[in-house]
């Protein structure tokens, strides 16, 4: 069948008129169209080309003679078909310009459409631009908006708030803004985003500024908070000097002692917030707390350090004055320093990552330092110890209110005492000018008393005790002592005064007191009362000698004058310390002691009371005991054999015989003890005693312990023995002595 299919569409086209129905035909197979193209396409030779057109002109004049026939046949319905046609013509014509009328009207109606829809594309662009552009705006605006309202906060000193709304700003706006690279107001973003440093410098600026006005302030509030704080400290004082009088248990506690602070807890009064004065650390706690969001912490505490530093020099003055109550004075110097300090610690306890303790005590120290410089540079100038005084107590009104605050006050402690010595000179000088005035004018003649009234007060100012009651006394009457007794005894009185006021409210070195006092009182009574006598002594007549004596032992300084004697009549002692044999009799100087001792104790010193008596044999004979000890513990004594120790024991102890028919005798051998105990040790057969703590303690307790080997050395010359040599090179060892 395939095959039939191919010689059917082979085509003989050399026969070309077959070949033109093929084409006229419109059911022409387009396989056999096909290869009649490639036909045609290669009919290249005139021949062919000739014959195809001759057909193709012979197929045309069939076709019109077949339409001449059909229109001779069929004239009418030609005419009809035509007229017919012609009608369809006129009507296609008509139909044709109404057609093209509709297409004008359509294609105007058209382009008025097309117009429109351009403008309404135009339009929402337009408006798409202007939605675009107003959201633009209105992001641009709430940026803008939130710049302002962080200058509007720093403006309103809202600086912390200010600074949060810049970071809010940053967060919230800038950078998503500047991260969307599509972002209409990328470019003001960017601006704004640059500008943000500059806005947290001025804020920081303008807080410091703040904080600059504060400290200005605070420096200018100093003084008062000083004055407040040590009115306060003596409100305590007071209430303290009242808990005591109501319970002396509560002497025993200071002032700011836990004791102390827990009475006064119904009390409490905080300095730095009161009535009189409020000190607001709000803008110091901002300014810390921005700089901390800005991460400069460590700036900020050098800057403040610094500035406080520099206001610690502003504070101190070149000089103070000690003797006007002034700008200048030391009491408002120490005001000054109070307050500066109180607020540093303030501050400490409020903002402890501010102020280190070790800044806080750097300034204390260092303020300390002035004023101490300061105020013994100006101590030059003082002369009156009332003055002194007056200084005493600002410091020690100064000591105790800082003292409450924590601070250290050894260095104030110790001017204290530099304060005190100057205090005890200025007094010894005026007392000194008082005494040696009242011994000068003395008449040295009893003093007579006239009245009951006159004689309380003469007893009252003085020391003096008679034996006898003032009701069996008659007046006038006659007291042992002259005028210048009394007249002593109120200086003294007003001069241990004197010593002790400096020890009221705080000063803890009450032993410096008794001890400086005792020194500055021998020095006044021997040098100024004493001497004085003694060097009328030599130019009176023998009545006036016994009133100076009797004057004197109301000072209990007649002990001097017979020390002296004593240490005459020893020095006269002969003792041959190696000896060929035991003593028989008592040595001369020893008689002359006791004798001279009983003889003025029985006529001249007669009208002494008894009491003085005892007072003056006590010294006398612990004066003669350490002289008679000191003579063979003399260096120039080498060797003491036991007959030289059996002299001295015979003196000893005709010494201590005469001391027994004394009066009040068994107290006043106590001052031989030491003395009869080293005698005992010297003619001991075991001298091992002595170094066996426990056994010396008990035997020679008095005796003391480095003069004890020196006269057990001294016996090894006389005394041998293997046991006493070691232990005395042990002792020796021990102590260093060689």
């Amino acid at each position: 069948m395939t095959m039939a299919v191919s010689q059917r569409n082979h085509v003989n086209y050399e026969d070309y008129m077959f070949a033109v129905d093929q084409i006229i035909s419109p059911s022409s197979d387009p396989e056999s169209i096909d290869q009649l193209i490639l036909v045609l396409k290669d009919a290249t030779n005139t021949k062919r080309t000739a014959t195809l057109f001759q057909a193709l002109s012979e197929y045309s004049d069939s076709r019109e003679t077949d339409i001449e026939r059909i229109g001779l046949t069929r004239h009418e319905e030609f005419l009809g078909s035509v007229n017919q046609l012609q009608r369809i013509r006129e009507d296609t014509l008509v139909l044709t310009d109404e057609i093209l009328n509709l297409n004008q009207s359509i294609q105007s109606s058209t382009e008025k459409l097309a117009e429109q829809k351009q403008a309404l594309v135009n339009t929402r662009a337009i408006r798409q631009n202007i939605i675009d552009a107003s959201d633009a705006l209105r992001e641009s605006l709430s940026i803008l908006h939130a710049v302002n309202q962080a200058h509007d906060l720093v403006r309103k000193k809202k600086y912390y708030a200010a600074l949060k709304s810049l970071d809010d700003l940053q967060n919230e706006h800038l950078l998503p803004t500047i991260q969307n690279k599509y972002a209409t107001q990328q470019k003001l973003a960017d601006i704004i985003q640059k500008s943000i440093p500059v806005s947290q410098k001025l804020i920081s600026e303008a807080v410091m500024t703040d904080l600059n006005t504060w400290l200005f302030r605070i420096r200018e509030t100093s003084q008062f908070l000083g004055e407040v704080a040590f009115y306060h400290t003596e409100l305590r004082r007071t209430r303290q000097r009242k808990r005591v009088d109501e319970d002396n248990f509560m002497s025993n506690f200071k002032l700011n002692s836990a004791i102390g602070l827990v009475s006064d807890e119904s009390e409490e009064f905080d300095v730095i917030d009161n009535e009189e004065l409020q000190v607001d650390f709000t803008p110091l706690f901002e300014c810390l707390h921005i700089y901390e969001a800005l991460g400069q912490s460590d700036k900020f505490r050098s800057e403040y350090s610094a500035t406080r530093r520099q206001q610690k020099d502003l504070l101190l003055p070149t000089s103070v004055s000690l003797l006007e109550d002034d700008e200048a004075s030391l009491s408002s110097l120490l005001e000054g320093i109070a307050g500066f300090a109180i607020i540093e610690k303030a501050t400490m306890r409020r903002a402890p990552q501010l102020r280190s303790a070790v800044d806080v005590e750097e300034l204390w120290d260092s303020m300390c330092q002035a004023a101490v410089h300061l105020t013994s540079k100006a101590l030059n100038d003082i002369t009156d110890a009332e003055v002194l005084l007056k200084i005493k107590g600002f410091i020690s009104l100064f000591i105790q209110t800082m003292e409450g605050w924590g601070y250290s006050v050894s260095m104030l402690d110790t001017f204290l005492l530099a304060l005190f010595s100057k205090y005890a000179e200025l007094l010894k000088r005026r007392f000194s000018e008082d005494f040696q005035e009242i011994v000068s004018t003395d008449d040295y003649m009893p003093m007579t008393i006239q009245s009951e009234g006159e004689y309380e007060k003469v007893v009252n100012v003085s020391w003096f005790a008679q034996e006898k009651p003032i009701s069996e006394l008659s007046f006038p009457c006659v007291l042992p002592f002259s005028q210048m007794y009394p007249l002593c005894c109120i200086d003294i009185r007003n001069f241990l005064n004197q010593f002790y006021f400096f020890s009221d409210d705080h000063f803890q070195h009450p032993n410096t007191i008794d001890e400086t006092l005792r020194k500055a009182l021998d020095e006044l009574l021997v040098d100024k009362v004493c001497k004085s006598l003694v060097e009328r002594l030599s130019s009176q007549y023998l009545g006036q000698i016994v009133q100076i004596l009797i004057n004197l032992e109301h000072f209990e300084r007649i002990f001097e004058l017979v020390n002296s004697k004593i240490d005459d009549l020893v020095d006269t002692s002969e003792y041959d310390w190696l000896a060929i044999a035991a003593p028989t009799e008592t040595s001369g100087y020893m008689h002359t002691l006791t004798v001279y001792l009983e003889n003025i104790m029985n006529s001249t010193l007669l009208g002494l009371p008894r009491e003085i008596k005892e007072l003056i044999y006590f010294d006398a004979l612990s004066h003669a005991a350490n002289k008679i000890l000191a003579l063979p513990l003399s260096p120039e004594v080498k060797h003491i054999n036991p007959h030289g120790v059996a002299a001295l024991a015979k003196d000893v102890q005709y010494l201590t015989a005469f001391v027994d028919h004394l009066e009040n005798g068994e107290m006043l051998k106590e001052n031989l003890d030491e003395l009869q105990q080293t005698i005992n040790l010297m003619q001991s057969d075991n001298h091992d005693e002595f170094f066996d703590v426990s056994t010396r303690n008990k035997k020679y307790g008095r005796v003391d312990a480095m003069n004890g080997p020196i006269l057990l050395e001294k016996l090894t010359s006389t005394v041998q023995g293997p046991s006493r040599a070691a232990a005395l090179a042990n002792f020796s060892s021990r102590f260093g002595m060689k």
